[in-house]
């Protein structure tokens, strides 16, 4: 019960982070991108406490085994940077250059009630869903090539 209290306490601080920092207006991130435009760097600010933040947090978690709450500590493993993982990334820098939403804030803007949010949402919920047909479709593929042989 406690971790999942604690879970809701750590979204409801990222998302009112979020709104502060103005990650959660698409024209401020888009503003942010247009480095040939009008650019606003204040985001890069936000970017940078972030990431300052988050390699600390990684840093004490990588000693313990458990949590502060007891649970299981679960970080990620793979370090490899592979082609899959660069087109991830292209796609998802080419949507947040279009659209100026990012997940995190998408989630905010549906719980503001923005249209903008919710149609961001739904197309990547698509894209999640399309991923996965596309995953199995080449998990399948392979499996039959190493059985055929």
């Amino acid at each position: 019960m406690m971790a999942v209290l604690f879970s809701w306490l750590a979204g409801l601080l990222f998302g009112v982070g979020l709104i502060l920092a103005g990650m959660a207006n698409p024209a401020k991130v888009l503003g942010f991108l247009d480095l040939a435009g009008a650019w606003d760097p204040s985001l890069a600010l936000v970017m940078g406490g972030a990431i300052a933040l988050g390699l600390g947090a990684f840093t004490l978690a990588k000693r313990r085994t458990r949590s502060l709450l007891g649970l299981p500590m679960q970080l990620p493993s793979n370090r490899k940077i592979d082609r899959r993982l660069m087109l991830g990334s292209v796609l998802f820098g080419i949507g947040w250059g279009l659209a100026g939403i990012c997940p995190g804030p998408a989630l905010v803007l549906v719980g503001a009630g923005e249209g903008k949010g919710v149609l961001f949402v739904l197309a990547m919920l698509f894209g999640m869903a399309l991923f996965e047909v596309l995953e199995r479709r080449h998990q399948a593929k392979a499996h039959a090539a190493r059985t055929s042989c």
